[in-house]
């Protein structure tokens, strides 16, 4: 019995070494680690025991080889700058290689470490700031995962970099600057195995070749964002797996194949932002999985396929800016129950806008604007429990604004409204009609613009404490501008111009901690919106999209019946980027103040009677890309400065006193009436001096002869002890001179 239970203890003993034996690390893989740990610069990797099988990061196989290495998100950056030592070469069992979301900088051309790797099966490097072009092969026929993304890489990406590509699933290499074609050769009979592939936000350009076809199992084909040009090669729609085609932001032309109600599987088509033409595949319906559909932006015409409305699926629609028309009374939404997002914006759309629409119940977004429809606001509408952006303007007919809104003030989680050019020539709602206003407490834009509303600015919008846009231009609002404006602790664009309105500019305004300080609109941060909005800094900058709210900080005051001088406070809202108080009567000097604005972009005060001179200080405006002060009283030169020459002459015409670059009116350098000549003013400063010098003569010449003369004249015993000096001193004067002619006598006898 004994005996058996040493052989017991001797045989679990003897198992542990076995075991431990099998996971004990191999040393020379080892000192490669270590070797690698000694280029990096930060953080120190807590590698010191004996055993790397157990260090951070690291997997052992049994046989004590390193199968992974995974550093994600570790803060490691290089000593040189060179990616990877050769060290981790020596890893040739690794299968796992993952430092991606690190700083690691470096050429990868420069790195053969790959070319050991011959099990290699995961790589990810993505998010890092690598460089250089991409090898022209696999570093393993293994591989199933490749993950390039959010790196400097560019050149472009080889057909021959798949060939041995049997076992690759997943293939990213987005975000860098790679370019040239997309490759051709991507999908082999033997390689079906691909189901991800992402080229977005590089500079592929080209069509997009065959043999997409080929990858029989491909679920995901993104390449957004690049300068693709042609049409949409017709045999991906042979690849009917797939659940995602992203293709936005190409130049990408001719019609949408009908073809296309071949991939039953979709669920996503982007195709948005291109130059796509022709009407749409009438049998777009047949899709039934698809959940996301993004043509805006495009060139597509005719009307609007009925049978997407059996997409049931449907969370978000989006055909904005198009030819698209149509009775959208036809359109039955009731069957979209899933229905998040719609974006009919800038179409021919006609009809009155379907009821139907709120049995939607989860509709955030509603855009149909620049349209031909018949629109009302609906007491249906506060159905919508969680409708934040609302944009109905531009349209045939919207009337009653009163009632409007009444009704839309029960919309709690409203952001956006924009009901421009509507309910034209009514009034606007003042606070008596709105006594009981309790509403729009998350209302963020207010766009009333060119609704031709009469009446004054009502106090029941200084209730909109998260308002950061408000938009009233384009009206006939008359009265003073209220000081509460002042008040609104987020409001950060005012635009009021093409109005009525008279007084002074309050000093309020002046105080909107918005654009006082940059702290305090940092506190704000992004809101981001359901739909994109599209805003353009000039009239003609490019149209800009952005998925959150945003507007420069901006005072647009111009074209109304302002007076008064302009405050110096206006030095306070530094954060400001535009201010226009152009067509008023606005009087007196221009603040130097509003030198403060450093971030002044936008500054129009021209049609005014302002007067005087151009500050001085203007030349440290630096970025001014506007700038007008025409048709004004001003004077004297213009302040020298790269920026303020770079302008037309026409910014500063209408000033019959101002000279200097760029007016041919050339600044007088001598006498004139309106310059100052610098010879008169010396002659008359002179003209006016006091001659101290002369007059400091006369007294030293006084004081010195009445100092001696005086007691000679007036003191008799002074005046005898003088004379008897004189006597004294020419009879030894006489003296002196006898000897003196004596001696000389003697040498030239």
């Amino acid at each position: 019995m004994a005996n058996a239970f040493l052989f017991f203890l001797l045989l679990i003993f003897s198992s542990n070494i076995t075991f431990e034996n099998i996971h004990a690390c191999n040393q020379s893989e080892r000192s490669s680690l270590l070797s690698f740990a000694l280029t990096l610069s930060s953080p120190q990797l807590n590698w010191t025991s004996a055993d790397c099988c157990n260090w951070e990061g690291i997997t052992c196989n049994q046989g004590g080889w390193i199968t992974h290495l995974q550093l994600p998100s570790k803060g490691l950056k290089l000593k040189e700058g060179t990616f990877l030592s050769s060290s981790l070469g020596n890893l040739t069992h690794l299968t796992h290689l993952n430092l991606s979301h690190n700083s690691l900088y470096g050429s990868l051309d420069q790195t053969e470490f790959f070319l050991s790797m011959n099990d290699l099966e995961i790589l990810d490097l993505s998010y890092n700031l690598l460089f250089g072009v991409l090898s022209s092969s696999l570093p393993s026929s293994h591989i199933r995962m490749v993950d390039l993304s959010s790196n400097r890489l560019h050149g472009a990406v080889s057909s021959s970099f798949f060939q041995e590509a049997w076992n690759l699933t997943s293939f990213n290499v987005s975000n860098n600057t790679f370019s040239g074609p997309i490759p051709s050769s991507i999908c082999h009979p033997s390689s079906s195995s691909l189901r991800h592939l992402d080229f977005s936000f590089n500079k592929f350009n080209g069509s997009i070749s065959s043999g997409l076809g080929k990858c029989s199992k491909l679920q995901v084909f993104r390449a957004g964002y690049n300068y693709l040009s042609g049409s949409l090669p017709e045999d991906i729609f042979n690849s009917t797996t797939l659940e995602e085609i992203s293709l936005l932001r190409n130049s990408l032309y001719g019609a949408v194949s009908d073809r296309i109600s071949n991939l039953t599987n979709l669920t996503t088509l982007d195709l948005s932002y291109n130059q796509l033409s022709g009407v749409l595949p009438l049998h777009l319906g047949k899709l039934s999985k698809l959940k996301h559909i993004l043509l805006d932006f495009n060139h597509l015409e005719g009307s609007f396929p009925l049978s997407l409305m059996n997409c049931t699926n449907l969370v978000e629609l989006r055909m904005g800016a198009n030819n698209l028309g149509g009775d959208i009374s036809m359109l039955n939404f009731s069957k979209l129950s899933q229905l998040s997002k719609l974006d009919l914006r800038q179409n021919n759309f006609f009809g009155i806008l379907p009821r139907s629409l709120y049995s939607c119940k989860f509709l955030k977004a509603i855009r149909v604007a620049y349209n031909n429809l018949e629109v009302q606001i609906e007491p249906e509408i506060l159905s919508l429990k969680s409708l934040s952006f609302l944009s109905l303007g531009m349209n045939k007919r919207l009337t009653n604004i009163k009632e409007a809104m009444r009704i839309l003030m029960g919309c709690k989680r409203l952001a956006v409204l924009s009901l421009a050019s509507s309910f034209l020539g009514e009034e606007m709602p003042n606070s008596v009609e709105m006594a009981d206003f309790n509403g729009f407490q998350n209302l963020l834009l207010l766009d009333l613009n060119s609704c031709k509303l009469s009446g004054i600015i009502p106090s029941w919008l200084s209730k909109l404490k998260k308002l950061l846009v408000l938009d009233l231009s384009n009206n006939r609002i008359t009265g003073s501008i209220p000081s509460w404006l002042g008040t609104l602790p987020r409001l950060q664009a005012l635009l009021m111009e093409f109005n009525q309105l008279s007084g002074e500019f309050p000093k309020e305004l002046c105080t909107l901690p918005m654009l006082v300080s940059g702290q305090t609109e940092a506190q704000v941060g992004r809101i981001y919106l359901e739909l994109p909005i599209h805003y353009s800094p000039s009239a003609h900058a490019k149209l800009l999209q952005y998925n959150y709210l945003f507007y420069n900080p901006l005072i647009h005051l111009g074209h109304n019946c302002l007076s008064g001088n302009i405050p110096i406070e206006i030095g306070q809202i530094q954060v400001l980027h535009q201010l226009d108080l152009s067509a008023n009567n606005f009087s007196g000097n221009i603040p130097d103040q509003i030198s403060n604005l450093k971030y002044i972009e936008v500054l129009d005060l021209s049609m005014n009677d302002l007067s005087g001179k151009i500050p001085a200080s203007f030349t440290d405006l630096n970025f001014l890309s506007r700038f007008n002060v025409s048709y004004n009283n001003l004077g004297g030169p213009i302040p020298l400065s790269t920026q303020l020459q770079s302008f037309n002459a026409s910014a500063f015409e209408g000033n019959l006193k101002l000279c200097g670059a760029p007016l041919s009116n050339k600044c007088q350098t001598t006498t004139g009436a309106d310059a100052p000549d610098m010879s008169t003013q010396d002659a008359d400063t002179k003209e006016h001096q006091i001659p101290w010098f002369y007059v400091s003569v006369a007294l030293g010449f006084i004081t010195g002869f009445w100092g001696v003369c005086g007691p000679l004249v007036l003191m008799r015993k002074w005046r005898y002890a003088y004379y008897h000096f004189l006597d004294n001193v020419q009879d030894s004067f006489h003296v002196m001179i006898a000897k003196c002619m004596a001696s000389m006598r003697r040498k030239f006898v």
